[in-house]
């Protein structure tokens, strides 16, 4: 199985189509037993400049702590709640047919 280069996963990670000899790869990443965490990882990187910029902020540490943390929790929660969404439509984008059923533990 080919793992696409850095470049290449960093486009598909802000959600980008890779390129068909990758659809193996693909399909293993947005199907595997771990597959919500690399799901909520992925939705992360979003966050990761405003996570920055609020650290970076003139004020008393615990409330930029806070606001940090408050930007953290969103992307997780929406990465949780519509894991299941997003990675169906990951799949099509890619050419794929999402899983039927629940998924296995």
């Amino acid at each position: 199985m080919e793992r696409p280069s850095l470049l290449l996963w960093l486009r598909y990670a802000v959600g980008g189509r890779l390129p068909s000899r990758y659809r193996e790869w693909v399909w293993q990443d947005l199907t595997s037993h771990d597959w919500r965490l690399r799901v909520a990882g992925r939705i992360l990187l979003f966050a990761f400049v405003p996570i920055i910029v609020m650290l970076l902020l003139p004020g008393p540490l615990e409330i930029r702590i806070y606001a940090a943390a408050f930007i953290v929790i969103g992307p997780l929660f929406v990465g949780f709640a519509y894991g299941d969404e997003l990675r169906d439509a990951r799949l099509r984008q890619h050419g794929l047919l999402p899983p039927q059923g629940p998924d296995p533990d």
